[in-house]
C-alpha cells in the first residue's frame, strides 16, 4: 500500500485530570501537539488533528496543520477518530490513530504499523515492545500483550501475563519475552466504523482497555514489534523530563 492509502488522525483534548491543556504545553519552544504533528508528517502526507477545543484548533491552524472540530462527549480517542474521519470528505483504506501526547514518536513506529497492512487480512494493527525489567512489567499502567505465533494479539491485560509457573517472580523476565503495549493503532476504515458502533464489553469494563472490546467481538489485532520506547506526556513532571530528553537528541 502506498502513502496515500493512509491517513493519520491525532486526537487532542484540552481537558485532562492530570495535566489540563497539555497539547498546548510548550516543549522546546513548540507546543506538544505541534511536535507530534511534525513527527507524523515525516512519514505521512495526510495528517489531521481531531479536537473539541477552539484553543487547540487555533494552534494547529497557526502552524499550518490540518484540524477538525469534533464533539466533546466522546468516551474514547477511537470514537473521536471515527467522527473526524467521517468529516474529512475523502476515503482512505487505513486510518492511523496517533496519541496526541507523544512528541517523540518515531517515524519507524508508524512505518511498522503501516507495513502490517501489506497483508490484506489485517483488520487492526498496533505496536508492542519488549519489557526490559520486571519492575516495568509489574506496572499496571503498562498493559501487557500476549500474541500468537502469527503475530496476532490473544489478550491485553494490566496484570502480568502470562504466569510463569515454578519460577521466582523476579526471574520471570528471563524465562518469557513479556511484551508492552504501545498505544498506536491503525484500522481499515470500514473496521473503524464497525468497532466504534459496538457497545462496551465485559472485558473492556473489567480491565479498562478499549481494545478488549474488539477482541471480544471477534476482530483480530496484528501486533508489530518495535525497539523504540514511547515517551508520553501525562503530567507536568513528564514535560520537564521531556525537556531534558529534547536536549539529548
Amino acid at each position: 500500500m502506498n502513502n496515500e492509502s493512509f491517513v493519520a488522525i491525532i486526537p487532542a483534548r484540552y481537558a485532562s485530570s492530570r495535566f489540563p491543556g497539555k497539547p498546548l504545553a510548550v516543549l522546546g519552544g513548540k507546543t506538544v501537539i505541534n511536535r507530534v504533528y511534525e513527527q507524523v508528517a515525516k512519514v505521512l502526507v495526510n495528517v489531521y488533528v481531531a479536537t473539541d477545543d477552539e484553543r487547540i484548533y487555533n494552534e494547529v491552524k497557526s502552524f499550518g496543520g490540518n484540524v477538525i472540530m469534533t464533539r466533546s462527549d466522546h468516551h474514547s480517542g477511537t470514537d473521536r477518530i471515527e467522527e473526524a474521519y467521517s468529516k474529512i470528505g475523502r476515503e482512505f483504506p487505513v486510518v492511523i490513530n496517533v496519541q496526541g501526547d507523544e512528541p517523540f514518536i518515531h517515524p519507524e513506529q508508524i512505518e511498522s504499523v503501516m507495513k502490517c497492512f501489506d497483508d490484506p487480512s489485517t483488520e487492526i494493527a498496533t505496536l508492542g515492545k519488549r519489557f526490559e525489567s520486571m519492575g516495568a512489567v509489574n506496572n499496571v499502567n503498562s498493559p501487557k500483550i500476549v500474541v500468537d505465533r502469527r503475530g496476532f494479539a490473544m489478550y491485553f491485560s494490566r496484570s502480568v501475563i502470562p504466569f510463569v509457573r515454578g519460577v521466582d517472580k523476579s526471574q520471570w523476565i528471563d524465562k518469557y519475552p513479556f511484551l508492552k503495549h504501545l498505544g498506536l493503532y491503525a484500522y481499515r476504515s470500514e473496521v473503524l466504523k464497525a468497532i466504534t458502533a459496538l457497545p462496551q464489553s465485559p472485558l473492556e469494563k473489567a480491565e479498562s482497555l478499549e481494545q478488549l472490546r474488539w477482541l471480544e467481538n471477534g476482530y483480530r489485532i496484528r501486533v508489530a514489534e518495535t525497539e523504540f520506547e514511547t515517551v508520553g506526556i501525562d503530567t507536568p513532571a513528564d514535560l520537564q523530563r521531556a525537556e531534558i530528553l529534547l536536549t539529548q537528541e
